[in-house]
């Protein structure tokens, strides 16, 4: 069998210039203030994510603390914890319980990373649902980066930015991938920058 193996990158790299050409300017624009408010309010930011998208938010947490001078906490950075959780109380209300023990509130904000947004009738990010139902009810702000039709997560935000589907067969990568886009975008808006970066302060 023959690999072409130009083929494929011409046209992951198209559908990636597609994905910016359709991304919501105006749910961003939302996002960052309701980043903006939060950030005036000295409110917290939790970042949520399973699989690569906790792998963003371990990043995320740095970017938002280091650049933008806000307090942000992801529950997969404490491997100890996160393991306690699930094998004492199990994985669907690992992230509910663990924002139990931060004393999630209205001043604060759950920014969910995810591929799929959450689905309880597919019994998938299930602890996703969990927490997000949790962030409603004592009024915190939710926000949300995700793929495909945005899930849960979409149903319940104040603001959700979707990554749209170019592909049925690079839904996954695409939507990891922009995510990082997208807080990087986030992050470095005027209004929540607090802090140069190193090589752009370096002459």
């Amino acid at each position: 069998m023959m690999i072409n193996f130009k083929d494929y990158i011409y046209s992951y790299l198209a559908e990636s210039a597609e994905i910016i050409s359709r991304l919501d300017k105006k749910e961003i624009e939302k996002t960052i203030r309701i980043l903006h408010d939060i950030k005036l309010s000295s409110g917290r930011l939790f970042i949520l994510g399973v699989g690569g998208s906790a792998a963003n938010a371990s990043h995320a947490v740095n970017d938002f603390r280091k650049i933008g001078g806000i307090e942000s906490y992801t529950p997969t950075d404490n491997v100890s914890e996160l393991t306690a959780r699930t094998n004492d109380d199990g994985w669907d209300t690992v992230f509910i319980n663990w924002l139990k023990g931060s004393r999630l509130n209205e001043k604060d904000c759950i920014l969910v990373f995810s591929v799929g947004g959450g689905n309880v009738e597919k019994n998938v990010s299930v602890n996703l649902v969990k927490a997000l139902q949790f962030g409603k009810e004592v009024k915190a702000k939710i926000i949300g980066i995700v793929g495909r039709d945005g899930g849960f997560t979409k149903q319940i935000a104040d603001s959700c930015i979707l990554i749209p589907v170019v592909n049925n067969d690079t839904i996954t990568p695409h939507s990891e991938a922009f995510q990082a886009v997208v807080w990087h975008l986030l992050v470095t808006h005027p209004a929540i920058k607090s802090n140069e970066m190193k090589w752009e302060s370096t002459k």
